[in-house]
């Protein structure tokens, strides 16, 4: 005889990874561009031209948070779907697209080389996308909370190809944000 698992415990299941997984990769997200010194703030990238389309910088810190919740809730989902056929699959491409997520913006911010991260970024949209559908066949619900995500990564990787056409000599450039002093 197979025992199944009451529709309570597989809530309480999910409950738990989530209680894990959303506050882990939220707090990953907010490191990884703390430690790079993003957006607002960073004399280099406050020195380049931006895109038209660049929305104002306070929109990226809701966005980035709402998608590492709907991140950590898709990937809670796929955890707690013991005995899914492709489940461990799944979570490896979920781990994979989550560190180039993260190498992103130390990358581009820190390291300050937009050529660099436009590759990553490129890698990252497949990686994402394969996530989705592996994600999609185990709970269709968790492939779907990580469309916004898609979606959005598409729009960076736009932001990120327009910052480099916009500023190419500013690709891999040190910025120091020092001022320098002359005595006249």
């Amino acid at each position: 005889m197979k025992l199944l698992a009451s529709p309570a415990q597989l809530r309480a299941s999910l409950m738990r990874w989530a209680l894990v997984c959303v506050p882990l990769i939220v707090a990953l997200g907010f490191l990884s561009g703390r430690v790079a010194g993003s957006g607002p703030g960073n004399p280099w990238f406050d020195a380049l031209v931006k895109p038209s389309v660049f929305p104002p910088p306070v929109t990226f810190g809701i966005v980035w948070t709402i998608l590492y919740v709907m991140m950590g809730v898709a990937l809670a989902m796929v955890l707690a779907a013991r005995g899914a056929r492709g489940r461990g699959t799944a979570v490896a491409a979920f781990l994979v697209q989550l560190a180039l997520n993260l190498a992103w913006s130390p990358l581009f911010f820190g390291l300050h080389r937009m050529s660099a991260a436009l590759v990553l970024i490129a890698v990252l949209v497949v990686a994402a996308l394969l996530t989705t559908v592996l994600f999609t066949r185990i709970r269709p619900l968790a492939g779907a909370l990580l469309v916004p995500y898609v979606l959005w990564l598409v729009f960076a990787t736009y932001l990120n190809f327009a910052f480099l056409q916009a500023n190419p000599t500013l690709d891999g450039v040190q910025h120091s944000g020092a001022v320098q002093r002359f005595d006249i």
